[in-house]
């Protein structure tokens, strides 16, 4: 793997389009909820996220046709915005990814529509603590493998499993670069982790099991993915700057 470390400018340019990332994804969390369509939600992210000075990234990005990334209930990822109109007792993740300058901040959120089950609230907030694990086990010069390890470890012991297939990703001038960042692994195994540069931690949680289902997307390289058992599936994601001394959160409004 090469990965060629950030300069102080370029790391400024991140902070930047994270934050803004972030001020998109908590100014939806008042819209995202029952009787409101998918498609409105992703009309609202293009509007905030223009009226910031940044791209949707998203949009257009190897035929994807939207400005964000809508996945209800047994959506893992990569779901498309369209008339569906949320319901009491769903759950979704909304994926965002600004670009702005030459660079792409991205950050996703399960968001709890109404009154939901105790399964959706398990799931939504198993895969909010995963996240939180797999970047607490992030050091200067540790391995891909510790992330994952920590976040597969968390997600059974409650019951629950991560996909194996997705995961997070290297992020800065590209969209989606190297290291692959898994939800499984074991420590001190996997890509060694260099210093100034962003990844994201992004765990795709089920409550059942980890076997996926692949769907195209029209018009699209991306393709969507759904649990094979049809049970709920969450995640949560932030894009990390590792420093020589540890890691720093960026996607925070």
């Amino acid at each position: 793997m090469s990965v060629k470390p950030l300069s102080l400018d370029e790391q400024k340019k991140m902070r930047l389009v994270c934050k803004l990332a972030a001020q998109t994804r908590e100014y939806i969390a008042p819209y995202v909820k029952a009787g409101v369509s998918l498609i409105e939600i992703d009309k609202i992210i293009y509007d905030h996220t223009k009226t910031l000075g940044c791209e949707p990234a998203t949009l257009g990005y190897r035929g994807y046709p939207a400005s964000c990334c809508t996945s209800v209930n047994d959506v893992i990822c990569h779901g498309v915005p369209d008339d569906y109109v949320l319901q009491d007792g769903d759950i979704v993740n909304v994926d965002i990814t600004h670009k702005l300058d030459g660079f792409f901040g991205d950050t996703s959120k399960t968001f709890l529509i109404g009154n939901v089950s105790e399964d959706a609230k398990k799931i939504v907030d198993i895969a909010k603590r995963a996240m939180d694990v797999g970047i607490e086990a992030i050091t200067p010069n540790g391995y891909t493998g510790d992330i994952g390890f920590e976040i597969n470890k968390f997600a059974t012991r409650n019951g629950c499993s991560t996909v194996k297939e997705i995961g997070g990703h290297g992020i800065g001038r590209v969209f989606h670069t190297e290291p692959f960042i898994p939800s499984f692994g074991k420590k001190g195994k996997g890509e060694k982790l260099v210093p100034f540069h962003c990844f994201t931690v992004e765990p795709m949680v089920n409550l059942g099991t980890d076997q996926i289902v692949e769907f195209p997307i029209k018009g699209s390289q991306h393709h969507y993915y759904k649990t094979k058992d049809k049970k709920l599936s969450a995640q949560f994601e932030h894009t990390i700057l590792l420093t020589d001394t540890g890691y720093e959160i960026l996607t925070v409004p």
